[in-house]
């Protein structure tokens, strides 16, 4: 994997590659003056959605499906695992949420590889099945790389918001115990993973997430504690995995109410802590849409890190 170039690291300090003071994170000193709105959903969801031709099936069930968003030209092309949020629920969002996302990293030469996956309020969701859906999800890129001129010598992923988590924990997949359901032998290998907004330490997040969103979902998610299973945590939060060797950069926005920055930069200290090749990245004048939102600073940003890391 290649190093960030000059040009990219004069970037990432550009919006903050300094740890903000934690006390700060959710009221940054200039947000108090800015008078640029933040976007919202509507903002995102107006605009004219894109398609793919190519949607296929990885296993029996409904959510079984993922979306491939493929570059124009022979290829070969560089790809990137993409992973929704939505507090893993199905009722507030599905990987339709990320079709422009998609497109437009299609457009920059990125191949997509946009998972679905069970929510917790659907049947068979949480756990396991939450986990064993995005598991098959990633593993099934490698069936299909070959008639799509895929390359899998470096593979990227990104997740949003609950997808932050769920990406992480594709690649922290190594490091599971085999005791646990969710073990696999030879797992796709992830090299490099942008956390977005994202969730990626359970025990952290649970109590800092918007409306309690976590919190209210947490057995659910991670299954209530057995005889042979009393941590919940240690088979389903990246933050217990590490340190696990995919490249981290966790992105932020300064005013992200419902991952707060101070997730992220928490989430970071811990990986860089244990060894982990890890990054924060604060973004600011900016919410938890912009950094799915193609266009913006924060969009922006996140692909050209992709780009860098998968590039040739």
């Amino acid at each position: 994997m290649r190093t960030p170039s000059l040009a990219t690291l004069a970037l990432l300090c550009l919006v903050g590659c300094d740890a903000p003071n934690p006390e700060l994170s959710q009221t940054p000193p200039h947000a108090r003056n800015e008078t640029i709105p933040l976007l919202q959903w509507p903002d995102l969801l107006s605009r004219e959605r894109p398609t793919t031709p190519h949607t296929i099936r990885t296993g029996p069930s409904e959510t079984d499906i993922v979306d491939l968003w493929l570059p124009d030209g022979a290829g070969p092309h560089p790809v990137v695992i993409m992973v929704h949020g939505g507090c893993w629920q199905k009722s507030i969002a599905d990987r339709r949420l990320m079709d422009f996302a998609a497109e437009d990293l299609r457009q920059k030469g990125l191949a997509v590889w946009n998972i679905e996956y069970r929510g917790v309020d659907e049947a068979g969701g949480g756990y396991p099945g939450t986990f064993e859906d995005v598991s098959r999800a990633a593993d099934a890129l490698r069936d299909h790389a070959s008639q799509f001129n895929l390359k899998l010598d470096r593979v990227g992923a990104i997740g949003h918001s609950a997808g932050g988590h769920l990406a992480l924990w594709l690649a922290a997949r190594p490091k599971l115990p085999k005791s646990s359901t969710l073990w696999r032998s030879n797992p796709l290998h992830i090299d490099f993973v942008v956390n977005s907004g994202g969730l990626a330490d359970l025990d952290a997040s649970a109590p800092v997430t918007q409306a309690a969103c976590l919190s209210s979902i947490m057995e659910a998610l991670t299954g209530a504690p057995s005889g042979a299973r009393q941590d919940v945590l240690s088979d389903t939060s990246p933050a217990e995995l590490l340190p696990f060797a995919a490249h981290q950069v966790s992105v932020n926005g300064e005013q992200d109410q419902i991952a707060p920055p101070i997730l992220g930069e928490s989430y970071t200290d811990k990986a860089i802590a244990t060894g982990s090749d890890a990054r924060f990245v604060l973004v600011p004048n900016t919410g938890h849409v912009e950094l799915v939102a193609p266009g913006s600073e924060a969009f922006e940003l996140q692909a050209a890190i992709l780009l860098e890391a998968l590039a040739d």
